[in-house]
Order: structure tokens, then sequence, then C-alpha cells
């Protein structure tokens, strides 16, 4: 059987790695938010235009 404070200690932790997740997350969005707006487009989107005569 787990006591209390256990259940609590548990808790708290899994509380803090969800944070650090999330954190991560921001921060990899944001990072490549960033780096699309210094090249002006991702480049997997970006499609040449060509003609055909």
């Amino acid at each position: 059987m787990i006591s209390n404070t256990e259940m609590i200690r548990i808790r708290r932790q899994m509380q803090r790695r969800i944070r650090d997740v999330v954190a991560e997350r921001r921060r990899a969005r944001m990072m490549e938010a960033h780096h699309t707006d210094l090249t002006g487009g991702s480049s997997e989107t970006e499609s040449p235009l060509t003609t055909t005569a």
C-alpha cells in the first residue's frame, strides 16, 4: 500500500515531468518557427514553378 506522502511525491514528480515535456515541445516549436521566419518558409512545402513550352 502506498502512503499519502508517497502518493503526493509521485504525483508531483509526474507533474514535473509533464511540465518539462511541454516546455521542451514549446521550445522546439519556437525554434522551428524562428528558423522558418529566417529562411522565408520551409523547403518541404515550397515547390519550384516550372513552365513547359
